[in-house]
């Protein structure tokens, strides 16, 4: 049994608590949050842009912390939850790997290339995993698509192309001040490049075009993610740069050899809009509405959080999770951003 500590009660904290309590093998068994309101169960103030709103919850069965610092010393704790805004990231995992825990820590695993590349070190040295709680994968109807794409059943993934689009959030002070977020060329975009370099492998150029917010970062780009070997063509398009009235949209259109998998949904007017469903369009002419059940969006928590259960269970990879990976999809941000810069065709060292 994974014994779990949460550090950081905001809305990412309260959905991985909510997230972990479907899990098997596993179980959370303490949190840390400077709030004394919410280390006393009241959780009314924690709200985000989906899932659930905060409520009165019952800790009696947790311990609790009010300094990282007691939390990390618990001998209690098998894996720490790191749950805390990105500026934090890089010192609270090292000091947690370095307290004996596994980390899973939430995206983006850092805002600088350095500290992301000094944190993964540690993180191998330590004899522990160190994993960054990319949460895509574990989403429905990507899950599903990268497990079309990886069966092969319809032949090789010729090209594909990725949109993900939001309005300046209102929900957080953090993603405005871009030195601690990244802003959304980072903070948002990492889902994207993260997800791509999981089915695709790292590309080996990248050329984008778009709008910089300051220095290195991105408001907005579209890039065409470049692979010399392989007879793929890859594209994305990402940023903040919608109105109000369409807060948030995602989705995907890839083409295999055999078939065609579409997904588009948008929250429009404050409604989620699903315009297209999952839909899996074969060389046959038919076209399958995927059955993908109920969907909860804090399901894709449970799995990402299962997943890094599972892999200290059985010493295994956790792939999904690795912190290599989130470290190659922060370098794929900036060299984005260098490619938005320069105007020039970016390789990828």
């Amino acid at each position: 049994m994974v014994r779990i500590g949460i550090i950081g009660i905001g809305f990412m904290g309260m959905i991985h608590y909510y997230g972990a309590k479907k899990i098997s093998g596993g179980e959370v068994v303490a949190i840390c949050t400077r709030d004394q309101k919410k280390l006393d169960g009241d959780w009314t103030g924690i709200q985000g842009n989906f899932g659930p709103r905060g409520g009165i919850e019952d800790l009696s069965h947790l311990r609790k912390y009010n300094q990282i610092e007691e939390l990390l010393a618990d001998p209690d704790i098998d894996m720490v939850n790191i749950c805390l805004p990105t500026y934090m990231h890089k010192s609270v995992s090292i000091a947690a790997l370095k307290a004996g825990k596994h980390v899973l820590v939430e995206k983006p695993i850092e805002i600088r290339l350095d500290a992301a590349n000094e944190v993964v070190q540690v993180g191998a040295e330590s004899g522990k995993y160190f994993m960054v709680a990319h949460v895509l994968p574990f989403f429905a109807e990507f899950s599903y698509a990268k497990r079309v794409v990886e069966s092969g059943e319809y032949g090789k993934l010729l090209g594909g192309h990725f949109k993900r689009v939001i309005s300046q959030p209102t929900w957080t002070r953090d993603f405005a001040d871009i030195e601690k977020s990244g802003g959304p060329g980072i903070d948002l975009h990492i889902h994207d490049t993260h997800f791509i370099q999981l089915l695709c492998g790292i590309p080996d150029a990248v050329f984008s075009q778009g709008k910089l917010a300051a220095g290195n970062f991105v408001e907005y780009l579209t890039t065409q993610y470049i692979y010399k070997d392989k007879d793929l063509s890859i594209s994305c398009s990402s940023g903040a740069v919608s109105q109000q009235g369409r807060a948030f949209s995602h989705g995907f259109e890839l083409y295999l050899e055999r078939a065609t998998l579409l997904y588009e949904f948008a929250t429009l007017g404050g409604e989620p809009v699903t315009s297209t469903p999952l839909t899996l369009l074969t060389d046959d002419g038919t076209v399958h509405e995927a059955d993908l059940g109920e969907v909860d969006p804090v399901d894709a928590f449970t799995g990402e959080i299962q997943h890094a259960v599972d892999a200290i269970n059985s010493r295994s990879a956790p792939t999904a999770l690795s912190g290599v990976g989130a470290r190659d999809a922060l370098l794929l941000c900036y060299k984005e951003a260098e490619s938005v810069r320069t105007g020039e065709i970016v390789p990828i060292s």
